[in-house]
């Protein structure tokens, strides 16, 4: 599998954010999106989700499933959670897990939960959660809904130590399995070998 952009454009509100980018990630890779903040890295990410449309340019994918396009086989974990405070954290992640066409398995979920180290918590509202618990549940969307490409703005945010390290043995075993990750940070994810793409210039 291989997702690329080529003279891909952006315009947002009047302002140019980018253009001109191009970008190629191949499976079992993993892209790091840097920059000031307002370069443009959860726009591009937005953009290979389908939320956005690129003023100019094209994205596309080689390989995977061919009755899919880009955004149907991509998990987007953005800057904001997405869960419903009333239901259990259990609740919220078979929602997305049917909605995103993983199907309702007990195992899978339970799977998914024990992994992020939520297990115990099943049963909690998630509106009881705390800022990291919340991105853990997020996180565990990608282990529930399994897709081949993963679109990470800022995954670690809110997470404490063990649950970054925890996160980076998740993303090494998705490439190792063929899996490829584009991810925007400021920081460092523990992903030896991944490439970076800088985007924007010096702040003004």
């Amino acid at each position: 599998m291989r997702v690329s952009g080529h003279g891909l454009a952006c315009v947002r509100g009047g302002r140019e954010v980018f253009s001109g980018l191009d970008f190629t990630v191949a499976g079992g890779e993993a892209l790091t999106l840097t920059g000031r903040n307002g370069a443009g890295k959860t726009t591009l990410l937005r953009l290979i989700a389908g939320l956005l449309m690129p003023a100019a340019g094209r994205l596309a994918i080689e390989g995977g499933d061919p009755e899919l396009g880009l955004p149907e086989q991509a998990h987007y974990l953005g800057h904001r959670d997405a869960l419903k405070p009333s239901l259990t954290v259990a609740e919220n992640l078979d929602f997305w897990a049917a909605y995103l066409g993983g199907g309702r398995a007990t195992a899978v979920r339970a799977d998914a939960l024990a992994t992020t180290g939520l297990a115990a918590l099943a049963r909690l509202p998630a509106g009881y959660l705390s800022a990291g618990q919340r991105r853990r549940l997020s996180i565990a969307r990608l282990l529930a809904a399994p897709r081949p490409i993963w679109l990470l703005d800022e995954p670690t945010a809110a997470l404490d130590l063990a649950a970054q390290a925890r996160l980076a043995d998740l993303m090494r075993a998705h490439l190792a399995g063929g899996g490829l990750i584009i991810a925007a940070t400021h920081g460092p994810l523990g992903l030896e070998g991944a490439r970076e793409l800088r985007m924007g210039g010096a702040a003004p």
